[in-house]
């Protein structure tokens, strides 16, 4: 499918997955990284309000495929509304047999715990999330070893974030070959956007993998207020930068 990781790293899911079912270990697990910290974006938010099973099914996917019994979402407590949600599709997965001991009848079993984030923006890089889930204060440490091979507890981790674990299900349900005609010869699929700031049409976009930045902000984003001349964009949060217009064409 060519999926690769939402998050911003852009590694690849399945390459990741491999990793981590290769790990001999008694105990594994998945996380959901939903510390979405960036100031403007609201793309995990939106999933996690409007369609938490999504991501549930995505994870139980990833689980079964590597081995792990147990799975954490790490969401921000500022998102009342996304952890009363997510709470309910867990008990609503948990009284169907969706979540717990042996699902559906095959033996496989996998629970979730929701771990609500106390506002440390750190908490959103992964080795910070992981002593935050563990009680410890949510500092990144030195990788190697990397979540995949020590994580948890020292346990083999596979982590991804909210719009990953979406994408999951499209993927197995329309086939990988399907999934793989959207976006670039190098990544499948669509990405989520947050257009926000000095633009016309501000809120959310889903665009193909590869759009060029000028089109998202002109033809979806309707340009620049006022029709005032376009200066820079910033892209990615606090940790991204400002691109000028000379590079308007760019893919992304």
């Amino acid at each position: 499918s060519k999926i690769k990781g939402r998050g911003g790293a852009g590694f690849p899911t399945g390459l990741k997955w491999e990793l981590a079912r290769k790990q001999k270990s008694d105990k594994k697990y998945i996380v959901c990284n939903a510390d979405e910290g960036d100031p403007g974006a609201f793309m995990d938010r939106a999933v996690l309000e409007g369609d938490p099973h999504s991501v549930i099914e995505g994870m139980l996917i990833a689980a079964y495929s590597i081995g792990a019994d147990e799975g954490y979402i790490y969401v921000r407590a500022e998102y009342p509304i996304a952890v009363k949600h997510l709470h309910i599709a867990v008990k609503q997965c948990e009284d169907l047999g969706l979540l717990g001991e042996n699902i559906l009848g095959c033996g496989f079993k996998f629970n979730i715990n929701i771990k609500e984030g106390a506002g440390a923006f750190v908490c959103g890089e992964e080795t910070a999330l992981i002593a935050s889930i563990e009680g410890k204060r949510g500092m990144p440490r030195p990788r190697p070893p990397f979540p995949v091979e020590r994580g948890i507890w020292g346990k083999p981790t596979s982590i991804n974030n909210v719009e990953t674990f979406a994408n999951i299900n499209p993927i197995i349900l329309g086939g990988y070959d399907e999934y793989a005609k959207i976006g670039t010869e190098k990544s499948g699929g669509t990405k989520v956007f947050s257009l926000a700031g000095k633009i016309n049409n501000t809120g959310l976009v889903e665009i193909p993998i590869g759009t060029q930045l000028g089109e998202i902000i002109y033809n979806i984003g309707g340009g620049i207020p006022k029709g005032r001349k376009f200066k820079a964009v910033q892209t990615g949060g606090p940790s991204g930068g400002c691109i000028p217009a000379k590079y308007l064409n760019l893919p992304i």
